[in-house]
């Protein structure tokens, strides 16, 4: 299948590689349909990656595993929460959030309250909000990311 992208032009992907979300993504929930993908061909999954529509060109979400910037990330969700995700356990399951970077990078935050969850198996996903009020939705992560970056990356040579 033949998609267009937002950042990557038109790409062509198996349709096994597409996550429905039967409810939508809280205010997008007209689609459905979407792709992980990845600014990097490496084998190691970037930092931040992007969710992209596959009905609309123009929308693509970048995301992140929550780990990265907060190791002890564990939402607590009701099962019933989770239904539309099917049959699913601890080891098919994929939990992301969304990033928001304005112009001053600096500022850029994740949201800790309303996570991305995705049945690995049957690619089916869904947004939850998760009701533990230490989870932020606009959790500061540019010192985090940065904190965490290998030395020399993203630096310029003198």
């Amino acid at each position: 299948m033949l998609v267009k992208t937002r950042y990557f032009g038109d790409i062509d992907l198996s349709e096994d590689k597409i996550v429905t979300f039967d409810y939508g993504l809280f205010g997008f929930e007209e689609y459905t349909r979407f792709a992980l993908l990845y600014n990097s061909e490496s084998e190691e999954r970037p930092s931040i990656s992007w969710l992209q529509s596959v009905d609309e060109q123009s929308l693509a979400l970048p995301v992140m595993i929550p780990t990265i910037v907060m190791p002890d990330y564990n939402p607590i969700v009701e099962d019933g929460v989770l239904e539309s995700l099917g049959d699913w356990n601890e080891n098919n399951i994929s939990v992301l959030v969304t990033v928001t970077v304005p112009k001053d990078i600096s500022l850029m935050t994740t949201n800790m309250k309303a996570p991305i969850i995705i049945n690995t198996d049957n690619m089916k996903g869904c947004q939850v909000v998760v009701e533990n009020p230490d989870y932020e939705i606009r959790y500061k992560i540019y010192d985090l990311l940065k904190a965490n970056m290998p030395e020399g990356a993203g630096k310029e040579d003198a």
